[in-house]
């Protein structure tokens, strides 16, 4: 690798001798003051900067401060020539960001060593950032794959907890795709902006599938139940939501990041909560139920009203699914949320392929 090295000297004679000096080991490209040196930037990125420091109009330090300005300057070393050698002048180079500097007039040998001591340092540490950044690439997509696997395994685990009840698994499919419309819809119309960032967003998106997994711990004779449950049934269903979160919170609660445990457990635990407080398994009203619980339980309920069950027959078309979603509105269901999400239904309509 043939290294280019821009010399910047008002100094006609030490332009020639830098030239001298280096030119038999590296490219010289040279600028008789800052002004013209930063033209030559505009265009071209030199491997050093060898900067001198008195010069008219624009020194050696003024330059500096323009390089630092420009992010693709931020990696050229830069060493400082200067006649001055007290230390104030030393400590304000080092300050300013030069990686060294040397004194005028120059010694060839210690000129030579300072350039090529620092072109092996940069050298040694433009591999160590490649190799830095290779790992981390590697490991990144190591984690995505580790991460794509796991999701797999709970929407996979979700969808055979589902398919208890004679359900073909779609729900599990369906409400994540419903959460996702109404959490990015939300926050497109600058609502609950407070929450509902990208992250967050995300976790609930992956979250949603595990919101019915405390059904594992109901019994069949109840979950497949064609007609309507008893007293005693129904409380016992509703079980499934305390159930949920432990099961979460046993399966994920270690391994993963500690703020979408708590978005999953939220929507296992409080999917059924209503707004006007009369809802399970706490009865908590209005913005007391966590946001993305809240969320779900419009997703949740759209879904159960669209499709069919053992225990029910579908609701068709959407429009009357969307009127029912509408007369909970403020009672059973969050009013913003609700307006938004119904005011999604020609979406929704195109999603699931039904005729206008």
């Amino acid at each position: 690798m043939e290294y280019v090295i821009l010399v910047v000297d008002d100094d006609t004679a030490n332009l020639t001798l830098a030239q001298k000096l280096l030119g038999k080991e590296y490219r010289i490209a040279a600028a008789n003051s800052g002004k013209v040196a930063l033209k030559y930037l505009e265009n071209k990125c030199p491997d050093l900067i060898l900067l001198d420091i008195n010069m008219p109009e624009m020194d050696g330090f003024q330059v500096m401060e323009e390089l630092k300005k420009e992010e693709r300057f931020a990696h050229i070393p830069v060493i400082f020539l200067t006649a001055d050698n007290d230390p104030e002048t030393e400590t304000r180079c080092f300050a300013s960001g030069a990686v060294d500097f040397v004194g005028k007039p120059f010694l060839p040998d210690v000129l030579l060593s300072r350039v090529r001591r620092t072109l092996e340092l940069e050298k040694y540490r433009t591999g160590l950032e490649a190799m830095v950044k290779e790992q981390t690439e590697i490991i990144m997509a190591r984690n995505r794959r580790i991460s794509q696997i796991q999701d797999q395994v709970i929407v996979s685990m979700a969808t055979l907890i589902e398919t208890r009840d004679n359900s073909t698994g779609k729900h599990v499919i369906n409400t994540r795709i419903y959460v996702e419309m109404i959490a990015k819809e939300l926050k497109k119309q600058g609502l609950f902006t407070d929450v509902l960032t990208d992250e967050y967003i995300q976790n609930l998106i992956k979250a949603a599938p595990m919101h019915d997994v405390g059904k594992i711990k109901i019994s069949d004779t109840i979950l497949c139940k064609p007609g309507r449950l008893t007293e005693e049934e129904y409380n016992s269903m509703k079980l499934h939501t305390v159930f949920g979160k432990a099961v979460v919170h046993d399966i994920i609660g270690g391994v993963e990041d500690p703020e979408y445990v708590k978005i999953a457990e939220d929507v296992a635990m409080y999917h059924h909560e209503r707004w006007d407080g009369t809802g399970y398994p706490l009865g908590l009203k209005g913005e007391a139920i966590p946001l993305c619980a809240r969320i779900m339980a419009l997703a949740d309920v759209f879904d159960a009203l669209y499709e069919e069950r053992c225990y029910k027959e579908a609701i068709r078309p959407i429009y009357k699914v969307m009127d029912t979603l509408r007369e909970g509105r403020g009672t059973q269901f969050d009013p913003v949320i609700t307006d938004v999400f119904t005011g999604l239904e020609q979406e929704v309509k195109d999603l699931l392929g039904e005729p206008i």
